[in-house]
């Protein structure tokens, strides 16, 4: 394998807005499914990918979240595999000529989603397979022919056991979101999927980030790649600002309530490093009043599908959600980002913030910091290689004027039991006083009552003269007896021989 620098290809955003799609020389079934979906223009990614990969070269891409990159890699490839299609029933016609793997199932069904609409006048076939849901309809689709599959690796594999796949005449790869697939520890199955390739194949990897582990594995299957990077590796949108909020570790569930009130947030997407922080900011979101739900690993693929269309209809008003179940959502327009948690790892920053200012439009990514925050937030500003400056949320109630106004309340609440107490004592006081009590208490609720006890349980206790002898006579006699055989039950063995 080549160096990845061999060719490498500059960003053209001053030119890009003068390219066309119908520049490339794409066929009027695409560009009529772009105009469907009111394409004129190509972003930068997709001006600098979409001829390299057309010539079929492999292709390293680097570009920001939101930047157009599926487009950027379907296009060509729907192109390119319009000189196999055909309308013929038999799957036998349909073999999978190009796989797109992605690491998350909402990527996935994006992806599929994209290459649908693109591919919608041709006679190509696609299909999405993703754990989490029913393996038969997958089975279903694959068995009857498809041209591209859309898959995350494990399901795939699946299929592959399950022989309801056959990659042996697979003609392109693409891996989208490499880096996240490989944070989720799919190197094993990308390797083995990749063995179940033919050698003569063309490669494709896109990706937000770019780290030493992703370019390790580009080296090992890119043959004289095609760096294409639109911007600065590793760096952030700048149509998205951002603003880090100093907050108390325990008040961040208030700021975020405060922060959706005062911005008057209608679609945020809130970020937690765990699962179990996303489910319990929802609840107490919604307990705050605000339309909230949660979406992570432990949510069933039915819950989490109608999250995001609750979401994306504005029924849901506020999506909390992990980084592994919010990798490659697509929410037109999202006006703000919201990070509950900074993330453990810095890359997941730039993916976060990349969820909002996509194609060209603008956005906030408010992130909230603690104390103990401080080495994450080092860990960003080396990757992004920028500097911030916390500052305070004003407007904030702050803990200490909670905890203030819940004293008051427990305070008030107390000292009306306690007059309530002391008039009972003032009353007892001005009662007359019993000759036999001995505190004023007693004479409040009156002299205790005696019980009836028994004689018998209050005298010593006196052995008799019988009990006396016998026991005497006992302690005489047992230094001479003689320990005679136990008894044992016939159950267990022990009856007399006869």
């Amino acid at each position: 394998m080549s160096d990845m620098s061999s060719a490498s290809f500059p960003a053209a955003s001053n030119a890009a807005p003068a390219i066309r799609f119908q520049d490339f020389g794409l066929a009027p079934e695409i560009l009529r499914a772009l105009n469907d979906q009111g394409y004129v223009h190509p972003t930068p990614i997709q001006a600098e990918a979409i001829p390299v990969v057309l010539q079929g070269r492999d292709v390293m891409g680097a570009a920001q979240t939101g930047t157009g990159k599926t487009a950027g890699f379907s296009l060509p490839i729907i192109q390119r595999l319009l000189a196999h299609a055909n309308s013929s029933a038999s799957p036998a016609r349909h073999p999978v000529r190009a796989l797109i793997l992605t690491p998350t199932r909402e990527l996935a069904d994006q992806v599929a989603d994209n290459v649908k609409a693109y591919s919608r006048h041709t006679p190509l076939r696609s299909t999405v397979v993703f754990g989490g849901v029913d393996i038969g309809p997958q089975t279903a689709a694959l068995r009857s022919g498809v041209e591209i599959v859309i898959a995350t690796p494990g399901r795939l594999l699946d299929h592959v056991q399950q022989k309801t796949v056959n990659l042996s005449q697979t003609q392109i790869l693409v891996m989208d979101e490499a880096d996240r697939m490989l944070d989720m520890g799919f190197l094993p199955d990308l390797q083995r999927i990749i063995n179940l390739l033919p050698k003569e194949r063309q490669n494709l990897m896109f990706s937000a980030t770019f780290s030493p582990e992703i370019k390790k594995l580009a080296n090992t299957f890119l043959k004289n790649p095609v760096t294409i990077e639109v911007a600065r590796s590793n760096a952030t949108n700048e149509n998205v600002t951002q603003i880090i909020y100093k907050v108390d570790e325990e008040a961040k569930r208030d700021a975020v309530s405060h922060l959706i009130r005062e911005r008057g947030l209608k679609q945020v997407i809130v970020f937690s490093n765990t699962k179990i922080g996303a489910s319990r900011l929802a609840r107490h979101l919604v307990g705050e009043g605000v339309k909230a739900s949660a979406i992570h690993g432990d949510k069933s693929q039915g819950e989490r599908m109608q999250a995001l269309e609750q979401f994306k209809a504005g029924a849901v008003e506020v999506l909390v959600a992990t980084d592994v179940a919010a990798r490659g959502l697509d929410i037109a327009e999202l006006p703000c980002v919201i990070n509950f948690d900074l993330p453990y790892n810095a890359e997941d920053y730039v993916h976060r913030i990349g969820r909002t200012g996509r194609a060209g439009a603008t956005g906030d990514a408010i992130s909230l910091y603690s104390e103990k925050d401080a080495r994450l937030l080092v860990d960003i500003e080396k990757l992004t290689k920028q500097k911030f400056t916390p500052i305070a949320l004003e407007g904030l109630p702050s803990r200490s004027a909670n905890r203030s106004q819940s004293g008051e309340r427990s305070t008030e609440r107390s000292s009306e039991r306690s007059g309530e107490r002391g008039a009972r004592r003032d009353d007892a006081a001005r009662a007359p006083r019993s000759s036999g009590s001995t505190s004023s208490s007693r004479s409040a609720y009156g002299a205790p009552r005696k019980e009836k006890t028994d004689p018998f349980f209050t005298q010593p206790y006196v052995p008799s003269d019988s009990a006396a002898g016998e026991g005497a006579s006992t302690e005489s006699k047992s230094p001479s007896i003689k320990p005679g055989k136990q008894k044992v039950a016939a159950l267990l063995g022990g009856a007399p021989k006869r």
